[in-house]
């Protein structure tokens, strides 16, 4: 019998994500939530009323993102969760470059519309020499490790497991202090935990030299907004790029929203040509393991929380 993937309510039947399924697993039966199935396809947005539930035919769910913070944990009752870690780690990080990029060379605010007072003057920054802290160095950071070298930058990295940081000429941080006082970018790309909720606090901006620009890609809550907002008043946050904010999405007249110092996107780092087809690809692939009974790829760690 063909293994039926139960597709969330939140995926429409008819999306293109459900339709591309049904062409890379054609002998599958593919229902819509909240019918049961073997196998649970679904995103991690919270889950509330009817769906607080996972019937025993669900044998195996998987998230269709890297991030499963706002997936119910006590539902599986031993059952495996898969996630899609690495599917959008490229785009993400080349956003990250683009950030520190457009604040090091004034983008966009260096562009003109007539003739200015001065031609060839400016004072602009380099990414070279420049020290990038890495809050998480997971497949996302890897990334933007990679890039970062390439343009001459220093990076450390705090990692909270004892693995190897698994990108030469990373330097580890053995503290989020340590990791925090000489950068000069600071990227988040840890995960969400009711550890990590606002890491980045008051504290820790009071770690951080004037000037810093901070760039989250991670999760909102992840950094005190209260704090980020008094840290950039101060002059201590030259500059935030959150593609991220607590909550999602921001309500109308939030301060962040207009903050000089701030720019906000609505969560579209993860976005390129290559996300959806490499997301694809590691579901079919794991979906291939399910069925030949072969350990799956990208577990999660209900007790770590990612």
């Amino acid at each position: 019998m063909a293994d039926r993937l139960v597709i969330a309510h939140r995926v429409g039947p008819n999306s293109q994500m459900t339709q591309r399924l049904a062409e890379l697993v054609p002998d599958a039966a593919i229902v819509a939530w909240p019918e049961p199935g073997q196998v649970l396809l679904t995103f991690d947005y919270p889950w509330r009323g009817a769906d607080q539930y996972l019937p025993d035919e669900v044998e195996w769910v998987h998230i269709m993102g890297a991030g499963v913070g706002g997936f119910p944990f006590e539902l599986l009752k031993g059952r495996p969760l898969t996630c899609s870690k690495g599917a959008s780690s490229v785009p993400i990080a080349e956003w990250v470059l683009a950030a520190m990029l457009a604040f090091e060379k004034r983008v966009p605010e260096s562009w003109i519309h007539e003739p200015p007072e001065v031609w060839s003057r400016a004072t602009l920054g380099s990414l070279a020499g420049k020290t990038l802290a890495l809050v998480g160095i997971g497949a996302i950071g890897s990334e933007i490790a990679k890039r970062a070298l390439a343009f001459d930058m220093r990076v450390v990295a705090l990692r909270r497991s004892s693995r190897p940081l698994g990108v030469a000429g990373v330097a580890a941080a053995s503290s989020l202090d340590e990791v925090l006082r000489d950068a000069d970018h600071v990227a988040i790309a840890a995960p969400a935990t009711p550890e990590t909720r606002h890491l980045i606090d008051a504290r820790a901006f009071a770690q951080m030299k004037d000037g810093v620009h901070i760039i989250n890609i991670a999760r909102g809550s992840l950094i005190d907004q209260d704090a980020l907002i008094a840290a950039a008043d101060s002059g201590k946050v030259a500059r935030a790029s959150l593609d991220v904010v607590d909550p999602e999405p921001l309500p109308a007249g939030h301060p962040l929203y207009t903050h000089p110092k701030v720019r906000v996107t609505p969560h579209i780092s993860w976005s390129s040509p290559i996300t959806m087809p490499r997301t694809m690809e590691i579901f079919v692939e794991n979906l291939r393991r399910f069925r030949s009974g072969e350990p799956l790829e990208g577990l999660v760690d209900v007790e770590a929380g990612y």
